[in-house]
């Protein structure tokens, strides 16, 4: 379990690079998406086992010192990320919250604020394996039977490091929508941890997607599949997906069968992919156009019903004026491909964001309507 002090949080000034000319509407945005303390540099970990059935950290007498350094170093305060994989690990609603009890309790008696990540998604990949985190063991159960409960690529590949949106409302998970899992979380987290909310944990961040990012695991850089810089694939194979009925209400039912077929592979450059480059059946044509309003509204709807859902468990805390706790999303920072016309791999990632269209004022909307800062990794 990575405990981690670090990391930039932007807002106000995010957007300026991306596009240096903004307009009125973006600025007026950008005020309304609020401001995150800066916590300090550095990063350290806390190892655990299980005794007796409970969850139990390792070396708590280092831990302890370590903490108590941090606080006599000026730092504010360090960001740990709460795992569903270790939490509602073997059942679902059978919330084991004693690791997180006992960690959050040495942080707050060293006089250190939190940053708490809830983090829905698995670091197995992205860990090659060491001290990694799958999802809960009862999801990866479903997911053996039912593999559409996960991403899917062109070549059938799935990926288990998040549950894909296509589930966010059908009750696949023992009788829950994945939208549900997620609240049920949340409440039981906010019934735990109450007393700490607003005074000790001062930021709650929730998981969008893979490592945390609001985003489709375009780039999935931990099973050999993508290597940097890479454009990605875009990621709608799964059968949960209704690309068919929005291809039918555009009155084009024979674009719902599939992606684009002219987007290359995960390793491609842009340069010779012609969905990417200019051309008939590129990303500006009416397809193309269709295909990634799509694609990225459904990552937007996404985070819309995840933090409505956050944001409403939180609001009384939000709203006192001393103790108040700050609701927190995290973007992909997709940067490669970023100087050519499609940038490809914001693309694939669903970012609808090219050198012809701004596609983070979607994001940023959603944000500021549910009162969240912007975190960019």
């Amino acid at each position: 379990m990575a405990c981690k002090c670090g990391g930039y949080y932007y807002t106000l000034n995010v957007k300026a690079s991306f596009d240096r000319d903004l307009n009125k509407r973006r600025k007026f945005l950008l005020r309304n998406v609020s401001v995150i303390r800066m916590f300090t540099s550095g990063f350290f970990r806390s190892k655990w086992r299980s005794i007796a059935g409970k969850r139990r950290i390792l070396r708590l007498k280092a831990l302890t010192v370590s903490l108590k350094a941090l606080k006599l170093a000026g730092v504010h305060g360090i960001g740990i990320e709460v795992w569903w994989g270790i939490v509602e690990r073997f059942s679902p609603f059978d919330y084991d919250w004693s690791l997180y009890e006992e960690l959050f309790k040495l942080v707050s008696d060293s006089g250190l604020k939190l940053h708490v990540a809830l983090s829905f998604h698995s670091n197995i990949h992205s860990n090659n394996g060491k001290g990694a985190l799958s999802l809960p063991l009862w999801i990866l159960e479903i997911g053996d039977v039912n593999k559409d409960i996960y991403y899917r690529d062109q070549h059938g590949f799935s990926n288990n490091d998040y549950l894909t949106l296509g589930v966010d409302h059908i009750p696949l998970l023992s009788g829950r929508t994945a939208l549900q899992c997620y609240e049920d979380f949340m409440l039981s987290f906010v019934n735990k941890f109450e007393s700490f909310i607003g005074s000790v944990i001062e930021e709650i961040s929730i998981g969008l997607g893979p490592s945390g990012e609001l985003r489709y695991p375009a780039h999935p850089f931990g099973d050999g599949r993508w290597k940097f810089p890479g454009i990605g694939e875009f990621q709608c194979y799964d059968k949960m997906d209704d690309l068919k009925m929005a291809a039918c209400r555009e009155g084009k039912p024979q674009w719902g069968d599939k992606g684009p077929q002219n987007a290359g592979c995960y390793n491609s450059v842009p340069s010779g992919v012609p969905f990417f480059e200019e051309g008939k059946e590129n990303f500006l044509s009416d397809y193309g156009r269709f295909f990634l309003e799509w694609y990225s509204g459904r990552l937007i709807c996404h985070a819309d019903a995840i933090l409505a859902k956050a944001a409403k468990i939180l609001k009384k805390y939000q709203e006192r004026e001393q103790t108040s706790v700050m609701l927190v999303a995290k973007i992909g920072g997709i940067y490669w491909w970023y100087q050519t016309l499609s940038h490809p791999a914001e693309l694939t990632a669903g970012y609808y964001n090219t050198a012809l269209r701004d596609g983070y004022d979607p994001v940023v909307s959603v944000l500021s309507r549910h009162g969240a800062a912007l975190h960019i990794p």
